[in-house]
């Protein structure tokens, strides 16, 4: 396990919904606050919020209430019974479903005033290309993108990924798939698209790791529960903590882009 001197800021999107996003952000998030490392989790599909929901918690604000001045963004923070920190996003609203672009990158930079000492901050984001959800994306240091082997998420995921590359020359994208029969098959569906991006975008993305079919993963959920405390031996615990364990394997971004980015003033003072 690598120590990190600072916050690694993951965006967790896919083409389409449904394919298990929020189910890998929250285990991601729990595996690493296993691990030791001091995570917070931003549910930043600000429509459909469900995370809290995932990590049976209950929140009393959200991300509503900081946007209309009812409350500061350290306000909103819950500490879930994992360690984990969620900052939560407000579910069923559809204005927040519609955030402008200016309302994304001040959500951004508002995280600036946080004093917590953070070694990872997952944002779960909205399924699509939506500009907030674009913004958000530009504003992490590494993006993982979830999809399934199907023809729908396949097609959603590539179109993701073109805008993510040519529209923003963005980088650092990892393919995570997800619900397949086993890791050889999770490898060679990551095969079959970076093929594809290679052909097409002239770029390439990079593989981080599958995570097996398992009714354990769904039985989890409707406990409200992270799959690791409810079924703990299962076949998706296993595989979170393996994305986990690669996840912090990767080298860590030590860096400013020059855009809007979390945490940004971090990222620019340690290179003074």
């Amino acid at each position: 396990m690598q120590k990190l001197t600072q916050t690694q800021v993951i965006g967790i999107a896919s083409g389409k919904g449904g394919v298990g996003k929020t189910t890998i952000s929250v285990n991601l998030a729990v595996a690493l606050q296993g691990m030791g490392f001091k995570v917070m989790l931003f549910d930043a599909d600000l429509g459909l919020a469900n995370a809290q929901i995932a990590l049976g918690c209950r929140c009393p604000f959200n991300l509503s209430h900081f946007l209309s001045g009812e409350k500061t963004l350290e306000e909103i923070i819950v500490t879930t019974r994992y360690g984990v920190k969620l900052v939560p996003g407000a579910s069923g609203m559809r204005e927040m479903a519609n955030l402008s672009v200016l309302q994304a990158a001040r959500i951004v930079q508002a995280f600036s005033a946080l004093e917590d000492d953070l070694d990872y901050l997952i944002v779960d984001m909205a399924a699509g290309i939506a500009p907030a959800v674009l913004s958000f994306m530009a504003a992490t240091s590494r993006r993982f993108i979830v999809v399934r082997d199907d023809p729908s998420s396949i097609a959603d995921a590539y179109g993701t990924i073109k805008v993510l590359t040519k529209d923003y020359g963005l980088e650092d994208i990892y393919l995570i798939p997800n619900g397949v029969s086993n890791a050889q098959e999770g490898r060679k569906l990551f095969e079959r698209i970076n093929q594809v991006c290679t052909r097409f975008l002239h770029k390439s993305i990079q593989y981080l790791g599958s995570i097996e079919q398992d009714e354990l993963i769904l039985a989890a959920l409707k406990k409200h529960q992270s799959t690791l405390e409810f079924a703990p031996s299962s076949a998706g615990a296993r595989d979170f903590r393996r994305l986990a364990v690669a996840t912090n394997d990767l080298t860590p971004v030590d860096h400013a882009s020059g855009g809007v980015q979390f945490f940004v003033e971090r990222l620019v003072s340690s290179r003074t």
